[in-house]
């Protein structure tokens, strides 16, 4: 079989431009990015949270920091096999999903539905301003224009049997979400690689937590791509290398594609809808809209008046004007603009499942009375 070459349309030098200029260093602009990403404290807060199933009592159930290293590692794996640039490639894995927020997509729903009404909050448009504007006090990270368009083109709820690069280089901050391709076939092989590394592990996660059973899931899907995790992952893989060596594009063949399709339509209908994953759906919505309006109505009284929120006398009032504090400027600049966006949705937003549940304990439970000996009083610690 004669093997087609694959090739980026646009020139390096069109793919590495950052906002801010700077000379490169031994690492290389795309590694660069990747110790970047890994360094800065968004992807830190990745392992702590959601993928699909929330605070399980099992440390090997997959978290948003070790999904983003799968998809990393696949694609950077396809990209080795089809002579692209795999660091670029383990740049957009690693930051695909970064701007997750807590409890999964259901989080990622619940602050479109609730907070935004209904305006669209998607977390590739968020990972974007998670790495272009909030991290490193709203300055960002400085990242090349290859990978910013790979993670805010990832669209990983899209299932495409081919996938080709779109020609042309445009303003990201403009552009919508799940509307283009990525402009590199190293971002369209993340974008089969943030599937190829979910549906597999989402599978084996459910078998875990015995919410499914082996025997629940199709026989042609087992015949087709395997049965463990490694299996489908290693058959994926290799179909998707094969395949866009031989049509010029990252692509499934038909027999994979159509078994791959059933997978994750059976992943749909017994695991991310199953009865027990939607009794969260009240309680996650309930914890943040309880930060919410607790957050909104802070912000609304004091805004950068710092000082002030130490009334409340709890940490997330606290940590939400020390926030505030750093990210001053950023926010008053944003403000004129009319962003989507505000402080409060962004510090949602960037919090761990483990801070968001806090956050309302913190809220909603009285603390503990105790007598001051010199005051000769009681007072709520």
């Amino acid at each position: 079989m004669e093997k087609i070459k694959i090739k980026n349309f646009f020139s390096f030098e069109d793919l590495t431009k950052r906002d801010y200029p700077r000379t490169e260093d031994v690492r290389g602009a795309f590694f660069r990015d990747v110790t970047a990403i890994i360094h800065s404290y968004p992807f830190r807060r990745l392992r702590g949270k959601t993928q699909v199933f929330f605070s399980p009592r099992n440390d090997h159930i997959c978290t948003r920091m070790e999904h983003s290293l799968h998809v990393a590692t696949i694609a950077a794996t396809i990209s080795k096999a089809l002579e692209l640039d795999n660091e670029l490639a383990w740049a957009i894995g690693l930051g695909h999903d970064i701007g997750h927020p807590p409890f999964g997509h259901l989080g990622e729903r619940i602050i479109a539905d609730k907070l935004l009404k209904d305006s669209e909050f998607s977390h590739e448009l968020y990972s974007y301003r998670v790495l272009t504007k909030l991290t490193n006090y709203g300055r960002g990270l400085n990242l090349t224009y290859a990978v910013l368009d790979g993670v805010l083109n990832h669209c990983g709820e899209k299932f495409e049997k081919i996938i080709d690069i779109d020609r042309t280089l445009k303003n990201l901050d403009n552009l919508l979400p799940k509307k283009y391709f990525p402009v590199t076939y190293e971002g369209c092989v993340v974008r089969m690689s943030d599937k190829i590394a979910y549906v597999g592990r989402d599978l084996e996660d459910a078998l875990t937590l015995k919410l499914i059973q082996k025997n629940d899931i199709p026989s042609n899907i087992l015949q087709t791509l395997g049965v463990k995790n490694s299996e489908i992952i290693d058959t994926l893989v290799n179909d998707c290398i094969n395949t866009s060596l031989a049509v010029g594009k990252i692509a499934f063949s038909d027999s994979i594609y159509e078994a791959f399709l059933q997978l994750i339509d059976f992943n749909y209908q017994a695991i991310y809808l199953h009865p027990k994953l939607k009794i969260f759906e009240k309680n996650f919505s309930r914890v943040i809209l309880t930060i919410y309006n607790y957050l909104m109505e802070l912000y609304n009284t004091y805004e950068f008046s710092f000082d002030k929120y130490g009334c409340e006398k709890n940490f997330l009032a606290l940590r939400f004007a020390d926030y505030l504090k750093k990210m001053k400027e950023f926010y008053i600049n944003e403000k004129e603009k009319s962003s989507l966006f505000n402080p409060v949705i962004d510090y949602i937003a960037g919090m761990t499942d483990s801070y968001a549940i806090e956050s309302v304990q913190e809220i909603m439970l009285p603390r503990r009375f105790h007598y001051d000996l010199e005051l000769g009083s009681i007072l709520n610690s």
